[in-house]
């Protein structure tokens, strides 16, 4: 059962395409929700800053996984597009926000190293499972 729970983390982990193609995904919808114009922003459950950081670490948690030996490369592209954002969004009809910015940072540290831990179990299940210990 465990196996099966495991097995997205274990396609996307030897994967990078298919890793690579979810986070230009994420990223793409990110872009749109952060610059789709509003005429008010909505009161959002749990505040905006916990959504950048969760969509951040989505963002940033499925190449970290696959390329850990990127991770370096990859946090800066993801800091530089969500710098970007915030840098755009005035021009429409939204706001700039350095706590938006400290939040997608925040998220890109959490979904690397959660990748990259996950990574790292994934790679000892597997040894495990190839040489399981004689009780």
């Amino acid at each position: 059962m465990s196996s099966l729970i495991l097995l997205p983390l274990v396609l996307l982990k030897s994967s990078p395409r298919i890793s690579g193609a979810l986070s230009w995904a994420l990223a793409l919808a990110i872009l749109y929700l952060s610059l789709t114009p509003l005429s008010d922003l909505p009161e959002v459950a749990g505040g905006d800053k916990t959504h950048h950081l969760i969509a951040y670490a989505a963002l940033a948690f499925p190449n970290a996984l696959a390329r850990p030996q990127k991770i370096v490369f990859f946090a800066v592209i993801y800091a530089c597009f969500g710098g970007g954002i915030e840098l755009i969004q005035p021009f429409a009809n939204r706001y700039a926000s350095w706590l938006d910015f400290a939040a997608n940072l925040g998220g890109i540290f959490i979904g690397s190293y959660g990748g990259i831990l996950a990574g790292r179990y994934l790679n000892r299940k597997v040894s495990d499972d190839k040489h399981p210990s004689v009780s």
